[in-house]
């Protein structure tokens, strides 16, 4: 390795630092399926810190039509999608999608993230601009980064700021929006009906990410645009398959002319593996029980509505939340940290969020909730919550500095 190189590489210490002290606390093996209770060096661990929001994952319908799919085409497709790794349930599958969230086409790409690097880096030009809110996901970021337009942030969720920045643009600028529908750190809605007004306003067009969305708002769980009735005002719905949808892999949908478009220009799509057969299956199953128990939804938001309750009366700040994405603000890295390794230590399972991906005095801990947690297991963990909170000294919002 090259001396600068290694050089530059060496100012990382931040890791390092973390395992001294005996709190690192990324990239944990789990020795079992991700469910309400995994298994961590041995021991059973309440797990609050999973994306698999209706419980999904260890389905016994979508595991066995993964295994079928496995029989009958293999593990994988030796190919992009553009090539030789189309199937026809890669056909089913996006015609199937299409159908749930509203639009006329869809196409699927291997994972979420690389959904948002092909769409943003090829739907505008250089002429072009894209406005994104100051707290979208490292994709969408990442995707305006490969774009050759002009990337544009406004304050998160601040209409005012959006339609202040669209009123400085060219009025024949092609002009493209991109924001969660949920936004995965704070789990609070975007003002979609505000934001369709300004739009409609400036000339500008819309592409919800609908990660956190599908499956847990809109009808039988169609995502943020179905959820406020605005699905012909939004031109591209973003979605991905590793959290509700039980599986690994994204799409994009919106009309027949975009999504052929989009099949001839997104390099991710163009150069990457296709979704394999068994994360194919693996939706179309999951699909298939979202659609036919809508009571799956209905009791995940029993559980996010008592665990907000709960924690709530035990004096933690929740930020603007409104989903099943409960961030437990500590507003101190170091603090945030031990507070993760404790719980996991008393048996309960949490994602830290910490600088750089927050400012430091906006660190938290992600409570997220699943339609098979039972109340007991919620209880159990929000009693380890505040015993260990206070053990370390976090101020809650009852308390005084």
């Amino acid at each position: 390795m090259g001396k600068k190189l290694h050089d530059k590489i060496a100012q990382f210490t931040e890791a390092a630092a973390a395992r001294e002290t005996g709190v690192y606390p990324f990239f944990r093996p789990i020795e079992s399926g991700q469910d309400t209770e995994v298994i961590i060096n041995g021991k059973r661990v309440l797990m609050f810190g999973s994306n698999s929001y209706l419980g999904l994952t260890n389905h016994p319908a979508i595991i066995e039509a993964s295994k079928k799919a496995i029989d009958k085409y293999g593990t994988g497709c030796a190919g992009s999608r553009f090539l030789n790794g189309t199937l026809d349930i890669h056909i089913e599958l996006e015609d199937r999608l299409a159908a749930y969230v509203g639009k006329e086409a869809a196409v699927l790409f291997s994972t979420g993230f690389q959904v948002n690097l092909g769409v943003l880096s090829s739907i505008t030009g250089r002429n072009d601009y894209l406005i994104l809110d100051e707290y979208d996901h490292a994709s969408i970021i990442d995707g305006s980064r490969l774009s050759f337009s002009r990337v544009i942030k406004y304050a998160h969720n601040d209409m005012q700021d959006l339609q202040r920045k669209l009123s400085l643009l060219p009025e024949e600028a092609v002009k493209l929006i991109a924001v969660d529908g949920i936004f995965s750190m704070e789990g609070d809605f975007v003002k979609l009906p505000e934001l369709v007004k300004i739009a409609d306003q400036y000339g500008a067009n819309i592409m919800v990410d609908d990660a956190h969305s599908l499956g847990v708002i809109g009808h039988k769980g169609a995502g943020t645009s179905s959820h406020f009735g605005l699905t012909d005002d939004v031109d591209l719905i973003m979605g991905t398959f590793s959290k509700s949808f039980a599986s690994l892999g994204g799409f994009i949908a919106s009309d027949f002319a975009t999504i052929d478009y989009l099949k001839h220009r997104a390099r991710s799509l163009m150069f990457s593996a296709s979704m394999t057969p068994g994360a194919v299956a693996s939706v179309i199953a999951a699909l298939d029980i979202i659609e036919s128990e809508p009571e799956r939804i209905q009791r995940l938001w029993d559980n996010t509505n008592y665990a907000m309750k709960l924690l709530l009366e035990e004096g933690f700040d929740l930020g603007p939340t409104e989903s099943p994405i409960l961030p437990i603000y500590i507003r101190d890295n170091h603090k945030t940290f031990m507070v993760t390794k404790l719980l996991q230590d008393a048996g309960v399972f949490v994602n830290p969020v910490v600088s750089p991906a927050v400012p430091s005095d906006s660190s938290l801990i992600r409570f997220s909730l699943m339609a098979t947690h039972t109340f007991e297991q919620i209880e159990e963990a929000i009693e380890k919550i505040s015993r260990v909170c206070k053990e370390v000294g976090v101020i809650t919002m009852g308390e005084k500095i």
